[in-house]
């Protein structure tokens, strides 16, 4: 499984966004009282991703400030002001030391709900340098920076017949950042892909799923009015614990970490059908001092990684380390994080978009129950063949 990273230029001025970028950087702008960009990240963060790397500039410290050293489904956000305008591949650039990885490179303004797996492990991309994303251009006229592209034999061309344009979104091999090299500010759409394009470095696969950018006033409207309703998704919550995996007694290695009978098939399901899947887990063990979150940390990168090569990608997962009978004095602490409360169903319910009434929380306790019941959740207990459980559900859904 390789290792990648995923880079968000978020250093755009915003100028044509007027008065709605005066105060705060356009990948700040709130929709339904989430900031753009954080709904981005959290769309990303379901991939097995390395490091975030945040390359801001206009009005750079609110982002620094909103979003550096804060962790996303396991995953850890960098970020870094530029002291002076380099475009969008000076920006890269500017950080290379840091890039260890190949990466996903991403606008900070815009947004496609598509799976990127296809992306990152295309079967052609080994004899290219950059694969990139086409959409269809149905309602971007004015947008002129690689528009009219076509994919052939996965190869891409410029073509001004084809109804074609570029996605915003690249995975770039990291041996590029030191294949070339400019002495001014540059950008990615206007100096580095066109000659790539010519010598057929450039792959790129198509999506038909919804693109939206938030960079004109019309769009950002649009985005404020639609894009919730766009990304709404029905959720399947689940504990971990005795449901996802054999319950040993708190369970913090991967060695001991045992899936069950059927979890990887409904899972995967659930990926297909194009539903959020969060695991929703009390852990005790962490308060009691059988082991340290760092442990937890460890445990759920693996199993991320793991459920990655089988195209199995969880969006969130939420934990609760307190226990009012703490042996570590930070945990001790009475909560309602800790499932019956349902503080880990609300904060999910706050962060993403999710159709509740076509929604379900399995679990294999009384508090699974009881919390799912205070989030006005459907509830099943879990009847130890995860896949059937799971179908009989969405098929009456």
């Amino acid at each position: 499984m390789k290792k990648i990273d995923l880079v968000i230029l978020a250093g755009g001025l915003g100028s044509r966004l007027g008065s709605f970028t005066q105060k705060k950087p356009k990948p700040l702008i709130k929709i339904n009282n989430k900031t753009f960009l954080e709904i981005l990240i959290r769309s990303f963060a379901k991939y097995n991703f390395e490091n975030i790397y945040i390359l801001a500039g206009y009005k750079g410290n609110l982002i620094y400030k909103f979003f550096h050293n804060q962790t996303y489904n396991f995953i850890k956000v960098k970020c870094f002001i530029e002291k002076k305008k380099l475009g969008t591949w000076g920006a890269v650039k500017n950080i290379k030391k840091f890039i260890k990885n190949d990466f996903i490179l991403s606008n900070g303004d815009s947004i496609i709900d598509t799976n990127f797996h296809d992306l990152i492990f295309k079967k052609t991309n080994k004899n290219t340098d950059i694969d990139m994303i086409l959409i269809k251009n149905l309602n971007y006229k004015s947008n002129l920076t690689l528009n009219g592209l076509k994919l052939i034999k996965s190869k891409i061309y410029l073509s001004q017949k084809s109804k074609l344009m570029n996605g915003g979104v690249y995975f770039i091999k990291r041996k590029l950042l030191n294949n070339i090299n400019f002495k001014f500010s540059n950008s990615i759409e206007n100096d580095v892909l066109p000659n790539l394009i010519k010598n057929k470095k450039v792959g790129g696969i198509i999506t038909n799923n919804f693109f939206l950018d938030i960079g004109t006033p019309k769009n950002l409207i649009f985005a404020k009015e639609k894009l919730s309703k766009l990304l709404k998704k029905p959720a399947i919550f689940l504990d971990r614990d005795g449901v996802i995996n054999y319950d040993s007694g708190y369970t913090y290695k991967w060695k001991n970490f045992k899936f069950k009978q059927f979890v990887l098939k409904g899972l995967s399901y659930l990926n297909k059908k194009n539903y959020l899947i969060f695991f929703i887990t009390n852990q005790a063990g962490i308060a009691k001092g059988y082991f340290k979150e760092d442990d937890f940390f460890l445990l759920h990168k693996k199993i991320k990684e793991y459920l990655s090569k089988k195209k199995i990608y969880i969006n969130d997962v939420k934990y609760c380390p307190f226990h009012p009978n703490a042996i570590i004095k930070k945990y001790k602490k009475k909560s309602l994080f800790r499932k019956p409360g349902n503080l880990m169903i609300k904060q999910v319910i706050k962060e993403w978009d999710i159709d509740l009434k076509k929604s379900l929380m399995i679990g294999d306790k009384m508090s699974d129950k009881i919390a799912a019941e205070k989030s006005k959740l459907n509830y099943k207990f879990d009847e130890n063949n995860l896949y059937k459980q799971i179908k009989d559900f969405t098929n009456k859904n």
